[in-house]
């Protein structure tokens, strides 16, 4: 299965605040909050919506296409990317901006306060994804997630003229959005991804209830955090699948990322939707585990028993033959 994964490409420059954010904020003062929060830590990781999510199925054995836009600092992310599976071909190098950056910094409670830089991000406005099919000999499903927002919007209208499956993962660049650009956005597409949060931010902004959104789009999957995924569609019975079990969390970055390479990994190895979030729920298992959304390593036979304690031994047989060596 040929899979584009367009949106961000980034560095996250990840920090630890040694308290709660909550007991710094004063109720009725929220409207001049000027606040200053010690640091105890300060990593660097490669990071990116798109990247992060091609990096996961890099790592289950798909060669899925990168498609964003980066500054001339991207050589070594570049590499390394390649390295792990990625196909960069169709990656856009800007000559002025450099490659995006995420700023994050956490609290005791994984709660998180971050900024964005776009720099070389916004202009994936300007490609194209009929040169990127050409050269891979046709897409099979392209992920829009997270990136400029008229880039998003770009991909969305092409796709449907062009035929290409397509999945609409609008993240956090929901807040940037109003009601017609979201309904442009999910129109027609084969899978709509949100958190729970932003299930009701893109339902208010397009005025439209859940059964609503579900004449838009084939298949609604929805993280729950620590409630796990729901999977809603037309003509499908609900599906819920819990997180994996005997997880001991670290850093939060990237878990929706890891989510959606493992998902749609398992949907081209041609699984069910059920087994699929399986997948993504273990994946984003083993990112929540580590600092930083590309620190971690899947080895098949670790991966299908973590698999097993979680899912069962049958759901683990189904799965392993597809994994790594």
């Amino acid at each position: 299965m040929k899979i584009a994964v367009t949106g961000s490409i980034a560095t996250d420059h990840l920090m630890h605040f040694p308290g709660k954010f909550a007991d710094q904020l004063i109720a009725d003062q929220l409207h001049k909050v000027s606040l200053s929060f010690l640091v105890d830590d300060l990593v660097v990781r490669r990071g990116g919506v798109a990247s992060n999510i091609a990096f996961g199925m890099g790592q289950l054995g798909l060669h899925p296409i990168l498609v964003g836009a980066v500054g001339a600092d991207f050589a070594d992310y570049r590499s390394w990317l390649e390295r792990h599976g990625v196909d960069c071909g169709s990656v856009h190098v800007s000559g002025v901006a450099h490659t995006a950056r995420f700023v994050c910094t956490t609290d005791d409670d994984l709660n998180q306060i971050a900024s964005f830089y776009a720099g070389a991000m916004a202009e994936a406005r300007n490609i194209e994804l009929k040169p990127v099919a050409d050269r891979a000999g046709g897409l099979d499903l392209v992920l829009i997630s997270a990136n400029d927002p008229a880039a998003m919007i770009r991909h969305s209208r092409e796709c449907r003229e062009r035929g290409y499956a397509f999945a609409a993962d609008p993240s956090q660049q929901l807040a940037r959005m109003d009601g017609g650009d979201v309904l442009t956005l999910i129109s027609g597409a084969d899978f709509l991804l949100t958190n729970d949060y932003e299930r009701s931010l893109l339902e208010q902004k397009a005025r439209l209830t859940g059964e609503q959104v579900l004449d838009h789009v084939k298949v609604r999957v929805t993280t729950l955090g620590k409630q796990g995924v729901e999977i809603s569609g037309r003509d499908i019975e609900r599906i819920h699948v819990p997180v994996a079990r005997d997880v001991i969390p670290d850093d939060p970055t990237g878990v929706g990322d890891g989510f959606r390479a493992g998902f749609f990994s398992a949907i081209s190895w041609g699984l069910g939707l059920e087994r699929a979030a399986q997948v993504g729920s273990l994946v984003a298992a083993l990112v929540l585990e580590t600092v930083g959304p590309q620190e971690y390593e899947i080895k098949g036979d670790f991966f299908a028993k973590r698999f097993a304690d979680s899912y069962g031994d049958d759901a683990a047989a189904e799965v392993h033959p597809y994994l790594p060596a």
